[in-house]
């Protein structure tokens, strides 16, 4: 099942969900089509498993990037740093699932939208974490505040994730973030 979750999310991931018909996960995940739909239904239950998946990945690297463990300054810059790679090069133009899905589909389909919402939620919050143990440990530049600091760097990061679909250099978007977090960082 998880392998099935896997490589369908790898087919939505490159052709969108609208694009992708059902020959192509049949393929992909090598499943009949009887079996696809008694293990998940349909192609929209699949659809929200893979992204579910997409999720659970995202949010257990925030988890290691942030660990409270660790100072929350690093935790920052490995942040951004992890955005940068993923934002650059082949890994760039790929793309990001979650953000196609929101601009495909987020507006349209009710459970999408709850998905999108609640992920950039729990992305906020554990920035917002970690600006709050860098603030209190005064690590934060005077008049940051983390609640609307996170917005921004998350904003950043998605925004990030848009512009690297035409492949910057990694060295210009390394140095802006640099440049971001340094108005927040001592």
């Amino acid at each position: 099942m998880d392998v099935a979750v896997e490589r369908a999310m790898d087919v939505f991931w490159s052709r969108g969900y609208h694009a992708t018909a059902l020959p192509d996960l049949l393929r992909a995940t090598r499943l009949s089509r009887g079996s696809l739909y008694a293990a998940f239904g349909d192609k929209h239950s699949l659809f929200l498993r893979a992204l579910d998946r997409y999720i659970a990945d995202a949010l257990t690297r925030m988890e290691m990037e942030f660990d409270p463990g660790n100072d929350p300054v690093a935790g920052l810059r490995a942040y951004l740093a992890g955005y940068v790679e993923r934002t650059s090069g082949s890994n760039g133009r790929r793309g990001c699932l979650l953000v196609a899905t929101a601009m495909e589909l987020a507006g349209q389909d009710a459970e999408v939208g709850r998905r999108v919402a609640s992920f950039f939620k729990a992305m906020e919050a554990k920035v917002m974490d970690a600006l709050s143990r860098a603030k209190a440990a005064g690590k934060l530049a005077d008049g940051v505040e983390p609640a609307t600091a996170a917005r921004i760097l998350v904003c950043f990061v998605e925004g990030l994730r848009v512009v690297g679909k035409t492949a910057p250099a990694r060295i210009t978007s390394q140095a802006t973030a640099d440049a971001l977090i340094g108005r927040f960082v001592r």
